[in-house]
């Protein structure tokens, strides 16, 4: 790590905590891709059962194609952002890039072979290129607008994941999922008593044909209205993932291929060479595993927060809600004197002061997942209203 990135992370880490939240949102959207779509298919019928079973046992290890992603939680602009929350490439410091992708369209290259070679490209504008990947146990991440390589030895899986159920997962990029199948996983795992799974026609996605499966939770209260996946009906790989949110308008995440094939890519695609000039930076294997910059002993700093014996979930279903312990100290009601004046714009748009038997406290909003940080030091999230994580505070205090 760059000595001078020490200043960076000391302002950064005294209001990392709520911009955070941000990060939960974009983080779940993750890395990936979104749409194209051109008439609709005559298939055979399939039962929505039949449907989830097929992409559980998808085994797709190669693709590679062209994608874009659409985003729209209600985020403030997080632009100008980027260098105060983290401005090298990789590792903890690719967090201003990951936020910079919760809201607008954005358009990405991505390829895999197996498990231990990915590569994912944001493409945005071609003179700044953000790009990572994966070859073997060499993990790079070049960050084109500051012309840095950050690089890293990571043990490179043996083979695909397996889920709980021994159902195997499709390999990933270093930051994370590189197809919606991740997104459509962890909807998958909520349904319950609670859902409405149900198969809605069929779709084209880029050039290929898919099965329409429908989510849609059964209980008021929830941000989410529905989940729609376009479903490969010859592999089952998701093609396609829109997420709706109940309070209605555009789509919160709209992510599907403009582009794919599943023949093995070139060896070449995981070939990354640092480009003449740009300034290489060396991380101790396992440094990507720092999501979120933060000092020893500051707002945000891990020993501030429970562990997860302290975490209750509130509620079942889609309305539930996980009750911690949040930085000693409660929310910083200010931020440093040095910090920069997009944080503090950021922060202000992004929380709501509130009241209530509970004590006092700030919502945190985004379309899909809220949270509200009380100032004694609890945090109540998940995907429900305001006023639900309001009205858990007040019955659990």
């Amino acid at each position: 790590m760059a000595p001078n990135d020490s200043a960076g992370r000391r302002r950064t880490a005294r209001y990392a905590v709520p911009v955070a939240v941000a990060g939960v949102a974009a983080a779940t959207i993750g890395l990936v891709p979104a749409l194209a779509a051109s008439g609709d298919p005559e298939l055979p019928e399939i039962t929505a059962q039949q449907l989830m079973e097929r992409i559980a046992a998808s085994d797709v290890q190669q693709l590679s194609g062209t994608v874009k992603v659409t985003t729209d939680l209600g985020l403030p602009s997080v632009a100008g952002l980027g260098g105060d929350l983290g401005g090298a490439a990789g590792g903890d410091e690719g967090i201003g890039k990951l936020l910079e992708l919760a809201s607008g369209t954005h358009t990405l290259r991505v390829a895999a072979d197996g498990p231990d070679k990915q590569r994912l490209t944001v493409v945005d504008d071609a003179s700044a290129e953000y790009s990572l990947v994966r070859d073997g146990e060499d993990v790079w991440a070049y960050d084109g607008a500051s012309k840095e390589a950050v690089h890293s030895k990571e043990a490179a899986p043996s083979g695909a994941a397996r889920s709980d159920d021994g159902a195997r997962t499709a390999p990933g990029l270093p930051s994370g999922p590189a197809t919606p199948k991740a997104l459509v996983d962890e909807a998958l795992k909520a349904v319950d008593a609670t859902t409405s799974v149900t198969v809605d026609g069929t779709a084209r996605i880029a050039g290929r044909d898919a099965y329409q499966l429908v989510i849609k939770p059964k209980q008021s209260g929830s941000t989410i209205g529905s989940i729609k996946v376009a479903v490969d009906a010859g592999n089952g790989v998701p093609l396609k993932f829109t997420l709706t949110p109940s309070g209605g308008g555009k789509a919160a995440i709209d992510a599907g291929f403009t582009k794919v094939d599943f023949a093995k890519p070139d060896a070449s695609t995981f070939d990354f060479t640092p480009p003449e000039g740009a300034k290489v930076i060396e991380e101790p294997a396992g440094a990507a595993e720092h999501a979120v910059p933060r000092e020893k002993g500051g707002k945000g700093a891990p020993e501030d927060f429970a562990g997860e014996d302290d975490l209750n979930v509130i509620g079942e279903g889609w309305t539930s809600i996980a009750r911690l312990a949040g930085p000693s100290g409660g929310v910083p009601s200010d931020l440093p004197e040095d910090a920069p004046a997009e944080a503090q714009q950021f922060l202000d748009a992004l929380g709501d002061k509130v009241t209530g038997k509970f004590g006092s406290g700030t919502v945190f909003k985004t379309r899909l997942v809220n949270a509200l940080m009380t100032d004694d030091g609890r945090v109540y999230v998940g995907a429900v209203t305001p006023g639900a994580l309001v009205d858990a505070a007040n019955a659990d205090k």
